[in-house]
Formats: structure tokens, sequence, C-alpha cells
């Protein structure tokens, strides 16, 4: 936690300035731990603090209380200056059990703030933790951490003892007493988290006002018991000036294909499967029909992808969404939207694998499945969001190139991104690039396969234009007119052609910022979720006065025309990747470049520690 010793302009007297600080809320999955996340995220933002999130917590709807596979966090970093990470080492651990405490303690940073629930370290829980004796009984703890050994149960039943509730309901709000004692040690107002309560539960005033009286009572602990010591200040950070929401990356490709629609002025048709971390996609969808879009919960994957293309064909935009497994199902649906040429997008939500493997864990492992993951020569145009907020401008653009070049799009987003928020500025729709919609009603000269010579695009033509009635299917078609074909060399110029239509995407593509010096002894080269901890890690060492830079991929097929350049400007090159190493074998094999990967597969988003010793090994290695 970076404490400034001088007074912070701004602070409350006896308070001491902070310039960030990471806080992870950690316990049983019935504990409510998300949801305490959530409103303190929400409190952050209200307080005008930079921060990033992220939420971690069992596949089981509900795991077996006090087990340590059990556990569930939500940890957040949020401070004055710019927040790339939920941050690497903990300032601040919220235990509400002995399995809480035993997976996350060794997260916390020596001298860190440990604050534990007294009334859930009795032996039963000991023993499922793995604890022979009571860590809180020696002085082990008190030694190492700021320990804050706090009854949340008992003083959450003390505050709710007059209401018509059961022990268990009261016991159940101790999460709120947690959030208003966190709340009370760094400053964070409680209106927007009150607001909430009476929102959620205006239905229920006993529930309500259980929930404020906990909130209340843990704000009021902070205030009169020890934790004078432990009073923080973090002051708002300089943003641009606009309208802000926190926001996750799946509600952010939500909202980017709401406005696609409203730019296109096109029907949005969205056909899922429900899986873990892609289906809040599609609820989120469900919740907006009066902008033109329409979900489909289908009965498996292939219906899925197929009903997508079928809205394709019928002039709507079809987007699909999965994660790895269910793309995986979709494969041959894709496969036939490539040859139909039609404007298909496809979100993959990545998570950890393979099969069943993690469903509520990050992984970035699916991109070779995007590039070549299917049967054949069959390529698509892959793009992936660097941040919660970038989604919404991922999914606009995937939608624009899918429409533009008649082509497939897949959207590699994953379970960190999906989850995790951030403070997004609201954009102003009528600046965002616009979506050229030409449907083909012209009879004269109409082909299937007829190309614009820029894109390669073939035309778009709604089922029933008088004169333009055509066929189209998943069997090789003949250049121009569309029918099938089994000639040898038309099959090659049609692979040929599918493929260097993707290639011509890359006229899309901007020239490639670079964070740091345009040549130099280090490139770092990142893609998707990696990027908050590549850009932190990269700019302690150009600090520090290393000759180190950083690039970061939107587009991986095709990959930006200047990419190349770049790569040969630079000593070495470092890829750090949630996976065994993908996108360094596609640099290694594309532009024969000595690029070394530096890979972690945990189902935890990188450090950005991690990758600044990386960058330092790395360096060393050429003196």
């Amino acid at each position: 936690m970076s404490e400034t010793v001088a007074p912070v302009t701004g602070v409350q007297k006896g308070r001491r300035g902070l310039e960030r600080a990471v806080i992870r809320f950690a316990g049983d999955s019935g504990d409510g731990m998300q949801l305490t996340g959530e409103q303190f995220t929400t409190e952050t933002a209200w307080a005008g603090n930079d921060l990033a999130t992220l939420p971690n917590f069992p596949a089981e709807i509900r795991a077996p209380a006090g087990t340590l596979f059990g556990v569930s966090s939500f940890q957040l970093q949020f401070g004055s200056q710019r927040v790339y990470t939920p941050g690497d080492r903990l300032d601040c651990l919220v235990a509400m059990n002995p399995a809480a405490l035993k997976v996350h303690l060794a997260d916390l940073r020596p001298g860190g703030l440990l604050i534990v629930n007294t009334a859930a370290f009795e032996k039963r829980n000991l023993d499922k933790a793995g604890y022979a004796q009571n860590p809180l009984d020696d002085s082990t703890l008190a030694e190492r951490y700021r320990l804050h050994a706090v009854d949340m149960s008992g003083l959450t039943l003390e505050a709710l003892k007059d209401l018509s509730l059961s022990a268990n309901e009261k016991e159940r709000c101790k999460n709120f007493f947690a959030l208003g004692l966190v709340s009370w040690i760094y400053t964070r107002p409680l209106e927007s988290t009150l607001d909430w309560i009476n929102k959620k539960f205006a239905k229920n005033a006993v529930v309500a006002d259980a929930n404020t009286r906990a909130l209340k009572a843990g704000h009021a602990f902070g205030e009169t018991a020890e934790f004078f010591a432990e009073s923080y200040e973090i002051e708002a950070a300089d943003m641009p000036a606009g309208l802000y929401r926190a926001m996750t990356g799946n509600r952010a490709l939500a909202w980017g294909l709401l406005a696609a629609a409203q730019r296109s002025e096109l029907p949005v048709v969205y056909g899922a499967y429900p899986i873990t971390p892609a289906s809040s996609v599609l609820e989120e969808l469900a919740l907006h029909k009066r902008f033109r879009i329409r979900t489909i919960q289908a009965e498996d994957e292939i219906a899925a992808a197929t009903a997508a293309i079928g809205a394709a064909f019928g002039g709507a935009v079809g987007v699909t969404c999965s994660s790895g497994p269910g793309i995986a199902l979709k494969g041959e649906a894709i496969g036939l939207a490539v040859t139909a040429e039609l404007p298909l997008v496809i979100f993959d939500i990545q998570r950890g694998g393979p099969s069943t493997g993690l469903p509520t864990k990050t992984e970035q492992a699916d991109l070779m499945q995007a590039l070549y993951g299917r049967n054949s020569e069959s390529p698509v145009v892959v793009l992936a969001p660097a941040t919660p907020g970038d989604c919404f401008y991922v999914a606009y653009e995937a939608v624009r190139i899918a429409i533009k070049y008649m082509v497939p799009v897949m959207v590699l987003s994953d379970g960190f991104l999906a989850n995790g928020s951030e403070p997004w500025l609201i954009p102003d729709l009528a600046a965002l690039p616009p979506i050229e919609v030409k449907f083909r009603t012209e009879k004269e000269g109409f082909f299937p396969y007829l190309r614009d010579p820029a894109t390669l695009s073939r035309p778009w033509v709604k089922p029933g234009t008088p004169g333009l009635e055509h066929r189209i299917g998943g069997i090789e078609k003949q250049d121009v007119t569309g029918n099938i074909s089994y000639d040898p060399e038309n099959h090659d110029h049609m692979v040929r052609t599918r493929a260097e239509k993707v290639r011509r995407v890359g006229q899309e593509i901007p020239p490639t910022s670079i964070n740091g010096p345009a040549t130099g002894d280090l490139l770092v080269v990142g893609w998707g979720s990696t990027y908050g901890a590549i850009t932190a890690a990269v700019e302690r060492a150009q600090a520090e006065g290393k000759s180190v830079a950083a690039v970061h991929l939107r587009h991986l097929n095709p990959l930006p025309p200047d990419l190349g350049h770049i790569l040969r400007e630079y000593r070495k090159i470092l890829v750090p990747e949630i996976n065994s190493g993908q996108l360094v074998r596609v640099l290694r094999a594309e532009y024969l470049v000595d690029a070394v990967g530096f890979n972690r597969v945990r189902g935890l988003p990188l450090a950005s520690d991690e990758i600044g010793d990386a960058i330092e090994q790395l360096l060393r290695s050429q003196r």
C-alpha cells in the first residue's frame, strides 16, 4: 500500500492519505462476498477513484460450507492515479472464516491489514480448513500483520436483536457489517449502498432494515473501536469529464451490440446456449429488446450458431456466444458461415480448460482454436479486447467488419474481463465509426459471389428480393456464380480468396501504438486481458530507466501490417500469456523472430510483478 507521508490535499483530519490500495473480501461462497465487493466497488466509483476488480468464486452453485475449495473472494485496487490491474499483493484482507484465511493469507503483504470474523473460528470450521489449532490463539499473525479480530457475526446479531428474523437470517447480514467497517476505514460513501438496499429489498422492509442496520453498525464500529490507526483517504483520480458507470466486460459486449444495432439500423439476433462465464451477455441483451435485439436461448450450441447464421442470411446481424467448449461444438457451423460468406459475430469468453476444466476461472488458451480450430481452411477475423470497457468497442468493431467484409468475426474475451469491472466513460454514439449497410437490390448483373474489388465481400441480399433468388450452402461454390463446384482449380482459388478477404481487413487496422521508445532493448507484446499487468510492469521498468516498450494487439487475424517492422526494432521480445505459449508461436512463425514466452496457466490473471521479474531476467541475459 503506497502511503503518502506528507499530508495529501483534501484529506480529512486524522486520516492518512494513500495513493492506492488493494483489498480482498473472502469468505464462504454463501457469505455474500461478491455482493460485498460489488457494493464497495460502487462506493469507490462514487468517490471518484480509478479502479479494477477481480471476482473469484467456485464453479459449484453452492460449494460445501467451510471448505477450502468453497471460498469465494472479490478483490479490487483503487487509487488516485491510473489503475491498470486489481493488484498483485493485498494491502487489506477481510477473512470471514478459517478457509478464507488459509486460502488467501499468502497474498497479503507483510504488515498488511488483516480483519477476521472471530465467530467463524470454531473447531468444525478449523478442521475443514486444515488448522490443527486456532491461528488466532498464537502471536504469529499479529507479529506479521496488523491483525484485527472482530466478532462480526456477534455484533451483527446484537444490532438486529429486535427484528423479526431468525438467527440465521440475521447472521447472513454480517457481510454488510464487514462492508460498513471497511467503508469507514477507507472513507467510502455509504449513500450508494443504502440506495441499493432500499431498491433491492423494496418489497421486504424487514430485510432492508436488517442490512441497513448491519452496514451502519460496521461503520460505527470502525469509528468507535480501535480502528483510528486504520483510517485512510484516497483522493479522486484525475479522469476526463463525462458520465461514468462501473462496467463489466460481458455487459460491455452486450452494449456494443446495442450500439451497433442502433448505428446500422439492423436487428441483432443473438443465439446462445447458457455456459459459464458467457451467460450474462445473453441475460443483459434480453433486457433490451426495444433496441432491435432478439435473443434466442437455444437447445444446444449448434442450434445457437445456426440460428445466428440463418439470421445473417435473412439480413440481420447474427451473433452467437459461448466459452471454449461451446466454441468447439460450433466449429462446423462457423465453417458454414465461412464458406457462405455471411456476417456472423462469435464471442468466445475463454475459461480454464480443457473440457469442463475450471468454469469460473480465467484463461487465454483459445487463440489457436480461434485461428485454426475448424476443419479445412476456415479463416475468420479474430479480435481481442484489452479491458472490460474495451469490450464495448471491440464488439461494435466486430459487427462493422463482419458487415463490410461479409466475413465471420470472432472476439476473444475471457473470464477476467467478463466479470471484472472498471470506470467506463459512456461514449457519444454519434462519434462511433459508421456502420454502412448495402443490401443488393439491383437485378441486372447479379451473381451471389460477385465481389467488391476492395474488400472481396460478396453481395448481401435479403431473401425475397425480386429477381435476386439464389442458394448458398456448405458445399464448395463456383466463383462468381455460386453454383456447386468440384473443380480442383476453382477450389484452390476460393480457398485463397477467402483467406485474402480476411487479410484485407488489415487495411482497416490503424498504426500500432507503442508504449515506450520506438527502438530499444526489449519489446513486450501482449493481447487480451494481459494489458493491465503488462502496462504496469513496463511503465515501472521505464521509470527505472530501462529501454523497454510494449505493444498490445487488438487484431490477431489479420495481424497489424506494421507489426513485423516494429518487432525487428528491439533486441529481445517477451510475450506474456495465460496459456502455454500460443501468440508467441504465431509471432515466431509469421515473422521469424526470437520471441520468448512468459506463460502461467493458473486460472488467474498474470501479476505485474511477475512480468516485471521476467523483463529484468531477459534484460540481464543480453548484457
